[in-house]
């Protein structure tokens, strides 16, 4: 048995009943009360649960805009059904609102009778319009809430999830984890400051976690989460109720002033390890607001607004699918095909780092004058890889070497122009860096939510640092996609990937996104740059089609390389070849590990090191020129990001963020 709030009327009057029976048949029973007259009860819907061990729901909802009703049960899973069509459903709601006195069943002796049950037989038995099947494992659903249009979900899994209805089915929008200790949630309260309460047990605790300041409100020994127990709040006091070993206690706290005052807000738990810039929102009232999105060895990563006048970060949402840190981000701009349009700052996002975890979201920034970052943030989880479940569907892996379940991707690109015409279905490809001495490349098809593994190479042999994917394309309409890769030996090499893009594209068209992972050929051109591991690298193409490749190391050094890409001799489709046509090495261009590094012109570098210290480089025939120096404030530097910005003057600005341990953007 369990209570749902009647769509459109009073809690105080009435609420559904919603019943449980044999065969998974679930009853949607209305009970009205007024004071002096007996209870009215009249049966409103049929529903067939699906098929299970356990075959009872534990919690439900009314979407009464839709005219849906949304379910969990014992098995975990999720279920929709459509009560619009229920009998009475109009009727009953318009009569009992008005006032009505028109009783179903009342008795002379203030006794319900069971008439209405005696006849549920003229009601359809309803089956489900939507299943999640097993989302929140095998313990069960324990609540499903509704707001701002978003259903909550909540199990024993130690998440929650957000979903949304999609052509009157259910889809998850993204998975939250508030707690990591915090294994049994038990219900979510959304209360009027903004904050969301988290409710659960923890061992034999009762946890009320706040979601705004990240740590527990309350935590009350009760011996578990296996009994009846209420919460209520209120500005004035906290009261929780529960039975212990036959016995009623209550819990009573009254509000206390807070002594505590937060000076300056965390972004994350641990250093910052990679940061990119989604783009600037433009909103009235404010100055220009530029969005980023960070990732931390916590294991989120954070979407956060940062601004030019009040110099404060603020954060708009956390994701924290990942079950180890996070290491690197690589974004995608534009909409994507999860129904946002092209408004704001739509991008897909793809964050990776250990456990061999790679997770994608979709992302769409919008200016928001009532909210207090001036920006809202929608996000939309839409797919992840982890190689060791990769590895489960492996044939005949009985025969093979399982792969290190602590490889870590060091580095993500996205691989650019492949959403053309040569492609029947909208794949994006993704090249990773990983710490197993492999560059993998994966492809993403939005639409079924599938992130396949599609070719690989353990070429370099030892921990592969960084990744850049390019496109060169010729006068013709020709395109190649090539791909850059620095591992720890100090090495750099230059891939071609087009064919195995195209087959793999070919292969997912007919095998319905699954296939064998291809191995990439070997590089066009292999250069030893340093003495020893690559921390960063930046790729930019000059106007005359040739590309700059500047690279930092451990050993504090930079260099820069010029290549050409030219066709193969005599054999126009026999493939490209890479011709290096100048090198420039500086050797202790810092005091310690160059991890940030960008060409800005073709004449003018930027260089970042662990040193603190951010130089200016004039690139000139045979040498590096250092410009000027600036200190920044962020130690154990991890990453840079830049961009540039033409002022309303003409003037052309370049713009910086750096990572570490804190944040900060010149």
């Amino acid at each position: 048995l369990s209570w749902a709030p009647r769509p459109g009327l009073p809690p105080a009057t009435a609420a559904a009943l919603l019943a449980s029976g044999p065969d998974g048949e679930m009853l949607w029973l209305d009970v009205t009360h007024r004071p002096g007259q007996a209870p009215w009860l009249r049966l409103m819907g049929r529903y067939l649960l699906p098929p299970c061990k356990q075959r009872w729901h534990t919690c439900a909802t009314f979407l009464p805009q839709e005219g849906l009703l949304v379910c969990g049960d014992r098995r975990g899973s999720l279920l929709l059904f459509c009560c619009s069509s229920s009998s009475g459903w109009a009727a009953e709601s318009t009569n009992i609102a008005n006032g009505g006195t028109d009783p179903v069943v009342k008795g002379s002796s203030n006794k319900l009778e069971p008439s209405c049950l005696l006849h549920k037989g003229a009601v359809p038995l309803e089956s489900p319009l939507s299943v999640l099947f097993g989302l929140h494992g095998k313990t069960g659903v324990t609540s499903v809430t509704i707001h701002r249009g978003y259903i909550y979900s909540t199990g024993r899994d130690g998440v929650y999830r957000q979903l949304r209805l999609w052509d009157q089915q259910l889809e998850v929008v993204r998975k939250h984890r508030p707690c990591k200790r915090l294994q049994w949630i038990e219900e979510l309260r959304f209360t009027s400051d903004g904050d969301l309460l988290v409710l659960g047990f923890h061992a034999d605790n009762f946890v009320v976690w706040s979601s705004r300041t990240g740590e527990n409100l309350h935590c009350i020994p009760c011996g578990g989460g296996h009994r009846s127990w209420s919460y209520c709040s209120s500005p004035l006091a906290e009261v929780f109720a529960f039975i212990k070993s036959g016995d009623v206690m209550l819990y009573h706290c009254e509000a206390e002033p807070c002594e505590q005052q937060v000076l300056l807000a965390s972004l994350h738990g641990r250093e910052i390890t990679c940061v990119r810039r989604l783009g600037a929102v433009e909103v009235p009232g404010h100055a220009t607001l530029n969005v980023f999105v960070t990732g931390s060895e916590d294991t989120t990563a954070c979407v956060l607004v940062l601004s030019e006048n009040s110099r404060a970060a603020v954060p708009l949402t956390c994701l924290s699918d990942h079950i180890s840190s996070v290491r690197t981000l690589a974004l995608a701009m534009g909409p994507g095909d999860e129904g946002f349009g092209d408004e704001g700052l739509p991008a897909l996002l793809f964050s990776a780092g250990g456990r061999a975890q790679i997770e994608c979201y979709q992302l769409l920034c919008t200016g928001d004058t009532a909210s207090e970052s001036g920006v809202a943030c929608q996000v939309i989880h839409v797919a992840s890889h982890r190689l060791d479940k990769h590895w489960e569907r492996k044939k005949n892996r009985h025969k093979l070497v399982k792969m290190d379940p602590e490889t870590r991707y060091m580095s993500l690109s996205v691989v650019p122009g492949t959403s053309t015409k040569q492609l029947p279905t909208p794949w994006k490809f993704l090249a990773a860096a990983c710490s197993d001495g492999s560059v993998r490349i994966f492809g993403l098809l939005e639409a079924a939510r599938k992130l396949v593994l599609v070719a690989e190479s353990f070429h370099h042999q030892r921990c592969v640092l960084k990744v850049e994917a390019f496109l060169h394309a010729w006068a013709g309409g020709e395109r190649r996609h090539l791909l850059c890769s620095a591992a720890t030996d100090g090495s750099i090499a230059f891939w071609d990937i087009t064919s195995p893009v195209m087959d793999a594209v070919d292969t997912l068209h007919q095998a319905e996104g699954e296939m064998q992972p291809l191995t990439l050929d070997a590089p066009l051109v292999t250069v030893m740059a340093h003495s020893c591991g690559v921390n960063s690298l930046h790729i930019r193409e000059t106007l005359e089609g040739q590309y700059l490749v500047a690279s930092g190391s451990d050993d504090g050094s930079i260099h820069v390389c010029l290549l050409e890409v030219a066709l193969g001799r005599g054999k126009a489709t026999a493939g490209i070849c890479l011709q290096v046509l100048e090198r420039v090495s500086r050797p202790c261009a810092h005091a310690a590990h160059v991890t940030g590094i960008r060409v800005l012109r073709p004449d003018l570098l930027l260089s970042a090191s662990v040193d603190q210290r951010l130089t200016l480089w004039n690139r000139c025939p045979g040498e590096l020129v250092p410009l000027s120096t600036t200190f920044f404030h962020v130690p154990d530097l991890a990453e840079m990001d830049c961009w540039e910005v033409l002022e309303a003057r003409g003037e052309l600005r370049y713009y910086c963020v750096l990572c570490g341990q804190g944040l900060e953007m010149l």
